[in-house]
């Protein structure tokens, strides 16, 4: 009886080894297989880490432009006064400009020359209908007139007539 228990037991010992022999294959390819993977995981992640700042940078420095300069705003002082023509229902007409622009040139070139911007001006305002400037759109109508003789004179004065951005009323009185 000896011998059949030692028998039996051999193979069990043989079928126990090459059981471990077959299995070492199959789990050196899983660690492989894990390693290569973390390999690739750790990569990719270091590249990122190098290619995101770089990247933020890129995109911060082209989503922000530098913010437009301020405003500057100029009153041609003292205000104007025009006179309308007889038979309107008003008599005169009293208008206070500022005008606005963020270029600290074109409002240099335009209070140096102040009068010949203050006589197109004063002709153009005497040459208005008070009945038409009595209403929004008038008013709004003879702003955009301003504007576009503050334009004119800046560009005959050799300047840049598109810096002119608005013509203001500060004061709006007819009586």
């Amino acid at each position: 009886m000896a011998t059949k228990p030692a028998a039996a037991a051999a193979p069990a010992a043989t079928d126990a080894v090459g059981e471990e022999g077959a299995a070492a294959p199959k789990s050196r390819k899983k660690l492989l297989l894990i390693a290569g993977a973390a390999v690739l995981l750790i990569g990719g992640g270091v590249g990122g880490w190098f290619f995101w700042p770089h990247k933020q940078a890129e995109a911060a420095k082209t989503a922000a432009p530098p913010p437009p300069p301020p405003l500057i705003y100029l009153a041609l002082d003292p205000p104007f006064v025009a006179n309308f023509e007889d038979g309107q229902s008003a008599r005169f007409l009293q208008v206070d400009v500022r005008v606005s622009s963020r270029d600290a040139e074109t409002i240099a070139l335009i209070r140096d020359n102040a009068p010949l911007l203050r006589n197109d001006l004063l002709l153009l305002y005497g040459a208005q209908d008070a009945t038409e400037l009595g209403t929004r759109a008038g008013k709004d109508r003879l702003r955009a007139e301003s504007l576009a003789t503050v334009r004119r004179i800046v560009k005959s004065l050799g300047g840049k007539p598109d810096t002119v951005e608005a013509v203001l009323f500060a004061s709006f009185v007819m009586q």
